[in-house]
């Protein structure tokens, strides 16, 4: 059964890279119902060319595909789009989640896709940048040769911009406007994805493994984003 649609501006656009026709097809059809238009791809040799080409508002991406995998298709479109990328992974393979986060997706979705779940995830990442580009209050933090700018989801080290997807720009936003105060998991998780902390999702672990180096922390010794072991991160201000 389809849902109406709530939120979503029917001018949202998503790129659909799957290889499974009745899959692809389903979901097309449920988020055009749901007011999105939707393009498909089936072939993943041609994903990273209509990835940077169409600029869609969101990407689902499933891991296997013919031509080329998903895990690689993410990491070379990265540089040239912005935008959210959701993963389509194997229900129990957790090294496919983590390594599509590694490779920049924002989110991921197991297989067998669950259309609600996907919908909610799908709405979560796209509220994100909005929330931030109408969020009163402040709107840029320096931290000494760190500056992050909520308004144009930029940070820059040093003058030079740092490459930042989606979801890790939402990270170090979110850490860096409560510096100073622990941010436990699980309030990590309700602000930035909507859902309850299960206890073994590491996504947020590997999102902080990878912004640390952008940053110009030490992954081995951190002085900026410091872990505080059994509760959260804290990111640390200056003296």
């Amino acid at each position: 059964m389809m849902e109406a649609s709530l939120d979503s501006n029917e001018l949202d656009h998503v790129l659909i890279i799957e290889d499974d026709d009745r899959l692809a097809s389903l979901t097309r059809d449920y988020l055009e119902a749901n007011g999105f238009k939707v393009t498909v791809e089936a072939d993943g040799a041609r994903g990273v060319e209509r990835i940077v080409d169409l600029q869609p508002d969101l990407v689902i991406l499933d891991l296997m595909l013919p031509g080329e995998d998903g895990l690689s298709i993410c990491r070379r479109a990265r540089p040239d789009y912005a935008g959210p990328i959701l993963m389509l992974t194997a229900r129990t393979d957790d090294m496919d989640q983590v390594l599509g986060l590694e490779m920049g997706a924002d989110d991921y979705v197991p297989k067998p896709v669950q259309p609600r779940v996907l919908l909610a995830r799908m709405r979560a990442l796209m509220r994100r940048s909005e929330a931030s580009e109408s969020a009163g209050g402040e709107v840029r933090l320096t931290f000494n040769n760190l500056e992050i700018d909520s308004a144009t989801r930029e940070a820059w080290l040093e003058g030079e911009r740092i490459d930042l997807t989606s979801a890790e720009f939402d990270l170090l936003w979110l850490l860096a406007s409560h510096a100073g105060r622990v941010l436990t998991r699980e309030e990590i998780f309700s602000q930035l994805r909507g859902i309850k902390y299960d206890g073994q999702d590491r996504s947020i672990d590997v999102r902080v493994s990878r912004i640390r180096p952008k940053i110009g922390d030490d992954p081995n010794q951190p002085h900026r984003i410091k872990t505080v072991r059994s509760k959260g991160y804290l990111f640390v201000k200056d003296g």
